[in-house]
């Protein structure tokens, strides 16, 4: 995964928690405190969104250390360190509310897929996520499916036909969205 695609979400995130930076931390703790801080799960799952978190402190400030004991997809046990990230202690208070709620809920995610891909199996059935994400973090959120060994489905409604109740309810039967469905790809197949 190349964390860099998802900077926009990162930033995003980093300008709604710090919008001008942090006002407790910067005015109590000094410029020159260092820290070092472990990420301990409290239970059991499988780890999602470790690099997520790793670029927000690369974002914030490029000098924090950020040591990964775990890769995503593995499973870790309650209070396994995860991670250790050294560097000035205001940093590490800035980046660490939003690189935890990444790896929490992406982490969520994926230990949840994962004890529903052990559910079935020894069956033919496979474990496929939706459309309904969270606005903004679709791209993070189908990725953790994989880490907890599902697959992803359509990512958005330009990939693939998917004929609902919605369309049946509006254009009457199975039978007229097949029809019109056929007509768009002679269409589509002309144009090319």
């Amino acid at each position: 995964m190349k964390t860099e695609e998802f900077d926009p979400v990162i930033r995003a995130a980093l300008k709604e928690d710090i919008p001008e930076g942090d006002i407790t931390s910067e005015s109590i703790i000094p410029a020159a405190s260092r820290s070092e801080a472990l990420f301990l799960p409290r239970e059991e799952g499988v780890l999602a969104g470790i690099d997520v978190a790793k670029r927000v402190f690369e974002l914030i400030d490029p000098q924090v250390s950020f040591e990964m004991e775990f890769r995503d997809g593995q499973s870790f046990q309650k209070g396994t360190v995860l991670a250790k990230v050294r560097g000035a202690s205001v940093s590490l208070l800035k980046g660490e509310r939003t690189a935890l709620n990444f790896l929490q809920r992406l982490s969520g995610i994926a230990t949840t897929t994962k004890r529903f891909v052990e559910a079935i199996a020894g069956t033919q059935a496979k474990i496929l996520d939706t459309r309904k994400t969270t606005p903004g973090l679709r791209i993070l959120e189908k990725y953790a499916v994989r880490m907890g060994g599902g697959q992803n489905h359509r990512l958005n409604l330009s990939e693939m036909v998917m004929i609902k109740d919605n369309h049946l309810r509006i254009i009457g039967s199975i039978k007229n969205a097949m029809e019109n469905i056929s007509k768009r790809i002679e269409d589509l197949e002309k144009t090319e």
